[in-house]
């Protein structure tokens, strides 16, 4: 057992999250999103980072190293599956592993609401889960991807770097497509999916202009498109894929995902009293009001549709933060911790 696995062991005894391995220093890992150190364990020296990261990289991903000086991968020890980043600070090897859970949860299991199911039976659309890193959108995306996979007879693509959760077909056709790997780029496998009699389409993360634009043009011709955005609430991610483009092409897209968007659901997860983590989240739900604030520059007054829209399923992140205070399952600290508005949260209370 090399030293990598060795501490993959004590994650998976500890029921960690992630492992951050840096040469020089001390390794941590994330338990109930707290990192801990482990200062029992020797300081991995130079050589021993590049033996591991020589054994887990594949060809491909050497010469993309050397030329970018990271890389994204999967990363498995016996039934166990991690994603894993190598990355270069100050010259010294560094590794972040976080780990994939071997089910793909459900939403239940993921304590997401039900209204997430409504989007897995649209026909076509343009769904977005958004948030910071490390808060669960994979998850959350896998987790919708396979309720389709278990209710539906689809053709569905993923598109992700790396592939994280495996699936096996069910009722769907399942194919999978890792970055680098099996196509140069996530706007590339987009553009091959519209040859390939594809019903749905889930595209790991949305890094670039062309892979906006393609998969706002796919959930226009008929797919429904799943995705992921680094922003925190429904009006900030409007605004991110505008500004993507340039001032002239801006009106064309506030029209196309006026029309095209079907909901956007932020999420963060937020340290339960009882232990572990617990999701706090907003969804948007687009509707013809939603869809006219689009068109006409408003995208300011979302957050307001948000507050008055919990009759049509929509939900405020700050309602959602005080219903979890009230049920005991988060302290009052981490709700104001956590808030996207603490202001308009103090007058919630």
């Amino acid at each position: 057992m090399n030293d990598l696995d060795k501490l993959i062991e004590l994650v998976i005894k500890e029921g960690a999250s992630d492992l951050h391995i840096s040469e020089e220093r001390n390794p941590y890992i994330r338990v109930s999103g707290q990192l801990i150190p482990l200062l029992k364990y020797p300081k991995f020296t130079k050589v021993t980072m590049e033996s591991i990261i020589n054994k887990i990289l594949s060809d491909i991903k050497k010469t993309s190293f050397k030329t970018s000086q990271s890389a994204d991968l999967s990363y498995s020890y016996k039934e166990n599956r991690f994603r894993t980043h190598i990355f270069v600070d100050q010259q010294r090897l560094c590794l972040a592993l976080r780990r994939i859970p071997k089910k793909i949860p459900t939403l239940t299991e993921l304590n997401l609401p039900a209204e997430l199911m409504n989007f897995t039976r649209l026909k076509s659309g343009f769904f977005l889960v958004v948030g910071p890193t490390g808060h669960g959108k994979s998850t959350t995306l896998a987790s919708m991807v396979e309720s389709i996979n278990n209710e539906r007879l689809e053709n569905i693509i993923t598109i992700e770097d790396p592939i994280e959760y495996l699936f096996e077909a069910k009722k769907s056709i399942i194919h999978q497509r890792e970055v680098g790997l099996d196509t140069p780029s996530f706007a590339s496998a987009l553009h091959d999916s519209f040859r390939a009699d594809v019903n749905v389409i889930m595209v790991g993360e949305m890094r670039d202009v062309d892979t906006i634009s393609t998969a706002v043009s796919a959930a226009e011709t008929g797919h429904l498109v799943f995705s992921t955005l680094h922003t925190n609430n429904a009006a900030q991610t409007i605004d991110r894929i505008l500004d993507s483009f340039s001032a002239n092409q801006q009106n064309q897209v506030r029209i196309q995902l006026s029309s095209s968007l079907s909901g956007i659901f932020s999420q963060r997860l937020i340290p339960r009293i009882s232990g572990g983590l617990i999701p706090a989240y907003e969804l948007l739900i687009n509707n013809v009001a939603v869809s006219n604030l689009i068109r006409d520059k408003r995208t300011h007054e979302l957050n307001t549709m948000i507050e008055t829209g919990s009759q049509e399923g929509m939900i405020d992140f700050n309602r959602c933060l005080i219903e979890k205070v009230n049920k005991g399952e988060i302290t009052i600290e981490n709700a104001y911790l956590y808030s996207t508005n603490t202001r308009a949260l103090e007058k919630m209370l």
